[in-house]
Parts: C-alpha cells; sequence; structure tokens
C-alpha cells in the first residue's frame, strides 16, 4: 500500500511544526569567495526560528557545533530551542535533500518520512552525504521511512495540505531527474507519496535558478485557496514573459475543492547580480514558521512592497525581514535552506 493508502500526507508549511531541520553551511564552493559574509543573516534567520519553535542543525563536526553554538548565543539566540547533530552534509540546502515529514490523517500519533532520491539538481554537485540525511533523521526520531525509489527535490513542490501540489514541468520533466517516466507516472508518485490529489503544473522558473526551475522561487500557497506568485513588470527582462505564462497558468487552475485560487502577485526585486552572474533572487523563497514568516530582501526599493504583501496574507503572523543579498550568491534562500518537521495533531510529540 502507498502512503497515501494509509492515510498519510504532506502538511501545508503553516501547520503548527515541531521544529525546523538545517544542514549548516559550509561548502566554500556554493558561496565562491564569499562564505564568510553569510553568516550574519544566517545567524539571524535561526535567532528568529528558536523564538518561535525548535532548531535541528546538523553539523559535520564537535568543532563546528562549537562554534556555531557560540555564535548564536553572542546575538541572544534561544539556544534551549536549539540542538545540534553531527551528521555530514554536502551542503547546506536541506529544503531540497532533508527529511520530507508526512503526517496520517487517520492516526494523528503516526509520523514518516519519505525518502526521495536525491541528485543534486540533475547531478550537478557532489551529493552522496546529503542523499542519506533523510534514513540519518528517520533513525534518530525511530519514524516509519517510505521509498518512492524516483528524484524528487523539496524545493520543487508546494503544498496546501488538502490535496494540491504546485510544481514545474521545467523541474519534474527534466531528464535530469526521471528520464524514464513520463507526466502521468511523476503524476501518479506525487499523489501516492504526498498524499495529494491534484497536480498544479507551472511553466519555467527564474533566471539564474540552477535548480531547473524550482517553484518555491515562483508560486507558494500561503492559505488552502490563496496562491502568491512572483511577476516582473519590466518588459525587458529576461524573467518577464515565463512569470506572465505562469500567472496567467495560475489565473485558469481549479484545486481539489473545485475551486478557482485566489492568485496574489507578488513583485520580484531588482536584479542582483555578482560577478556577472545574474541570481535567483526571489521574494517567494519565505519560510513559514510557527508565528512568524521569515522573507529574504534584497536592499532595493520592492522590499517594502513585497513586505506588506505578505503581511497581508499573513494577519496572524509577523513577517521577519532578513537580508539575502550575500546568501542567494549560493543560489537559493531561507525556504531553500530550511525543513519543516510538523507537530503531531493529538499530542505533543515526545522529546
Amino acid at each position: 500500500m502507498t502512503p497515501k493508502d494509509l492515510g498519510f500526507y504532506f502538511p501545508a508549511e503553516w501547520e503548527k511544526h515541531k521544529a525546523t531541520w538545517l544542514n549548516y553551511p559550509h561548502n566554500e564552493n556554493s558561496w565562491p569567495g564569499k562564505i564568510d559574509t553569510i553568516y550574519p543573516s544566517y545567524h539571524i534567520f535561526i535567532k528568529f526560528l528558536a523564538d518561535v519553535e525548535v532548531v535541528h542543525i546538523n553539523v559535520i563536526s564537535e568543532a563546528m557545533k562549537q562554534s556555531v553554538y557560540y555564535s548564536l548565543l553572542m546575538i541572544g539566540t534561544n539556544m534551549s530551542n536549539v540542538h545540534f547533530h553531527i551528521i555530514p552534509t554536502n551542503d547546506a540546502w536541506t529544503r531540497d535533500c532533508g527529511p520530507a515529514f508526512l503526517l496520517n490523517r487517520n492516526d494523528d500519533k503516526q509520523k514518516a518520512i519519505v525518502n526521495w532520491t536525491y541528485n543534486a539538481w540533475g547531478g550537478k554537485y557532489p551529493c552522496d552525504l546529503d542523499n542519506e540525511i533523510p534514513l540519518k533523521v528517520a533513525e534518530l526520531l525511530n519514524l516509519k521511512v517510505f521509498e518512492p525509489g524516483i528524484v524528487m527535490e523539496g524545493g520543487s513542490v508546494d503544498f496546501n495540505g488538502v490535496g494540491d501540489v504546485l510544481t514545474t514541468k521545467a523541474c519534474l520533466l527534466n531528464p535530469n531527474r526521471n528520464p524514464s517516466l513520463t507526466q502521468g507516472q511523476i503524476e501518479e508518485k506525487l499523489c501516492n507519496f504526498y498524499g495529494v490529489d491534484n497536480v498544479i503544473w507551472l511553466g519555467d522558473g527564474i533566471e539564474g535558478d540552477d535548480t531547473d526551475g524550482h517553484v518555491d522561487d515562483l508560486s507558494r500557497f500561503v492559505n488552502e485557496d490563496t496562491i502568491v506568485t512572483v511577476v516582473e513588470t519590466n518588459e525587458e527582462d529576461e524573467n518577464y514573459l515565463p512569470l506572465k505564462e505562469n500567472l496567467a497558468l495560475l489565473n485558469k487552475v481549479r484545486l481539489s475543492s473545485g475551486k478557482q485560487p485566489n492568485v496574489v502577485e507578488l513583485p520580484m526585486p531588482d536584479p542582483v547580480i555578482w560577478e556577472d552572474q545574474r541570481l535567483p533572487a526571489s521574494y517567494a523563497n519565505f519560510y513559514i514558521a510557527n508565528n512568524t514568516v521569515i522573507m529574504p530582501v534584497f536592499k532595493c526599493e520592492k522590499d517594502n512592497k513585497a513586505y506588506y504583501i505578505l503581511e497581508e496574507c499573513f494577519k496572524d503572523k509577523t513577517i521577519q525581514a532578513v537580508d539575502s543579498t550575500d546568501i542567494i550568491w549560493g543560489l537559493g534562500s531561507f525556504h531553500c535552506l530550511s525543513q519543516q518537521e510538523p507537530e503531531l495533531k493529538s499530542a505533543k510529540d515526545v522529546e
């Protein structure tokens, strides 16, 4: 029987978290020439998380653990909510390689992990250690593991928790992922292992995105029937046409409920360029934590406009804007760096 047959599903990100999981950044190749510049913003990200929930951080050594502990302590982080695990990693992109947690609709005491295969966005980078992370976390938490046997990354999908998933053809149908599978077969895997009923396909991703078009830079559910989607108003910009096409698609789709989603437009920031490379800066790469939404900002006038739009979308949460101008040199931001662990519905998880 599939996870869906057994009642398992992937909760929406705004559902109550037990914790957030992170892989601490250490790979200089991901931020060539400037990895040291990312830590102030990354540590503020952790501080905001630890204010509202438990944070699990995978580090590669005891020495790293001690260093990170004191760096976080020095900025006033609630260290009682921070837990370290010595788990070897290749890189920091926990959204894509970390554990995908499921809850069970039929048994509110069951939690499980889906162990998708991770190939670093089509074999672009070393990933042997990262591919082992879900199994290591499952062992640590003593959770059941489901094995779909196909490549999938967490940033390529976004959920409303009631049957719908957003994704892109540019990523999931790319031959560097699962070349032997048809679109229909991939939909079947999504439905069976994430517990969804309806797959909403968008088109191309944004310029500079080396993931081949992850949806978490494009369009995100903010509640069960509302989607925010980034748009570009400059017709000369490379993102103008693909984002216009994605907006048109969203305005035509139906949710599993039969409703047409409410679509809220979110601006794109001004282009962020480093060493003549266009970076995938997007306000859509926000992370929804307990009582808080942490959004990336890029030192431009559009930061405030995006802030107020997200504030209107999340009226029950505090929006925390954190500078991502240096972090985005790694080609991802706060959503890419994190993975939520949902809390069981009936009772607190056993620590």
